[in-house]
């Protein structure tokens, strides 16, 4: 196993494996296809692959990534690998296949939770309801028969927006401008597709919308897309004229709140302008996980897939999404083995193993742990305040692994209370080495104990 590698400490400018993924079957992928030129210019070893027929392997010690007509592959690991995902996986098996690229611990962008957030519109205008951002008045319309009944709760005029809660680059997208034709056309496409989702929502009327692109944090590009002549959408893939746009630092402050708010990384947020920009929030439309970059560099003048592909050459904006695991989990510590441990969510500032029989001589310490005594060095003391007093405690060094990483000379407080509960009590600095966020709810979610439940 490779041992953990820091990746704060590591120096910027840092070349990477690139991989790209993209959902856009039997169709060209133009920012699929500038991320790839932009990284053959940066000298970045890049590997492009269509979704349908892709698999992962491990063998080895390595995984490898495969197009359905390559047996080689590209490897790809944690430490020097960033997955770029260009358009919207539409199969639980697509995702599936995301699911399975951030266990491996790679940063992916963007995760699958931002997909599946960004993916669903109604998904979309809670999490923007949850963070406070204004949106136009919406509805979920769940059936053919409650079409009425969604209109009245909108608590507006015709016109009015229908919208399947999956579609991009404005297909989906429809003008409704009576009860009539909301009747009919919601009838119509549940009659297509009974497994159909759809929502109403007010109608905002405006000759433009503006497209942000957010960096991890920050706005990099902007541009204004004008209503298409004779429609009322603004797409640039149907055809909408582009131009640059500046916005405010309120209009700038909500776009970054709106990225934040779906869990991406790099995204394209739209909304409308509100008339006083300067002090009315704007009325955010939609958050695009994989926004497109032929419009916004048209009206920007930017490299967009050069500045992206840059941003990752720091290692330190490569950051996995997180693992959900358990309160407790399964945690190897040589020489003792498989041990319980709990995360500690309050404010522990040190790994704490529960000894028993600690004896000190010199600079060695013996003690036992989980039926095995060892005798190793210690590297010094401190005292940890709880809530029996003041407990004096050795410092020591193990190798300890986690869903098959090795985490090399950990260091572990050494306590020598009887009847903790568990073997290992882990912090919150061992939860970011570990890359996890925990669930009070459940344990044991990404490693099994049953043979130690089943003792106790």
């Amino acid at each position: 196993m490779e041992n953990f590698k820091s990746f704060i400490t590591e120096e910027s400018g840092e070349k990477y494996n690139v991989l790209i993924i993209s959902t856009e079957h039997g169709e060209k992928s133009i920012t699929a296809d500038r991320l790839q030129n932009e990284a053959k210019k940066l000298g970045l070893p890049y590997y492009t692959v269509k979704m349908n027929g892709t698999h992962l392997q491990f063998a080895g010690g390595k995984y490898t990534i495969h197009k359905d007509d390559d047996k080689k592959g590209f490897v790809i690991d944690r430490y020097n690998t960033v997955c770029f995902m260009r358009g919207t996986p539409s199969r639980d098996s697509y995702l599936d296949l995301v699911s399975q690229i951030e266990k491996i611990g790679i940063p992916i962008v963007n995760s699958r939770l931002c997909i599946d957030v960004c993916a669903d519109k109604y998904r979309t205008y809670l999490k923007l309801k949850d963070f406070g951002l204004d949106q136009p008045k919406t509805e979920l319309c769940p059936s053919a028969e409650q079409a009425e009944e969604s209109f009245k709760n909108l608590d507006t005029k015709y016109p009015i927006i229908l919208k399947t809660l999956r579609g991009s680059k404005g297909i989906g997208v429809l003008f409704v401008e009576t009860e009539r034709s909301l009747s009919s056309l919601v009838q119509t496409l549940y009659k297509v597709d009974t497994k159909s989702d759809l929502l109403v929502q007010e109608y905002i009327k405006t000759d433009h919308d503006i497209r942000a692109i957010v960096l991890d944090g920050e706005v990099i590009a902007v541009m204004r897309r004008d209503t298409v002549k004779g429609d009322f959408r603004s797409n640039a893939s149907q055809g909408a004229e582009v131009k640059p746009f500046k916005l405010t630092k309120l209009e700038t402050d909500q776009c970054v709140h709106a990225a934040k708010a779906v869990g991406g990384v790099f995204t394209g947020v739209d909304f409308i302008p509100s008339k006083n920009r300067e002090t009315e929030n704007p009325k955010f439309l939609e958050v695009n996980s994989s926004p497109g970059t032929e419009g916004i560099e048209d009206a920007s003048g930017l490299n967009i897939s050069k500045i992206v592909l840059e941003y990752f050459m720091d290692v330190k904006n490569r950051y996995p999404t997180p693992t959900e695991c358990g309160y407790y989990e399964s945690i190897t510590i040589n020489p003792f083995g498989s041990l319980v441990g709990k995360f500690d969510t309050g404010n522990s500032k040190r790994n704490v193993l529960h000894a028993e029989d600690v004896k000190v001589v010199g600079d060695k310490i013996t003690f036992t742990l989980n039926g095995k005594t060892v005798t190793t060095r210690h590297y010094g003391t401190y005292v940890s305040v709880t809530g029996g007093g003041e407990d004096k405690r050795y410092i020591v060094k193990f190798d300890m692994e986690f869903t098959g990483t090795l985490y090399k000379g950990v260091e572990f407080g050494l306590d020598n209370r009887e009847r903790m509960g568990t073997e290992v009590l882990l912090n919150r600095q061992t939860m970011n080495l570990f890359n996890v966020v925990v669930s009070p709810r459940r344990k044991y979610m990404v490693t099994t104990k049953s043979e130690i439940e089943e003792k106790k």
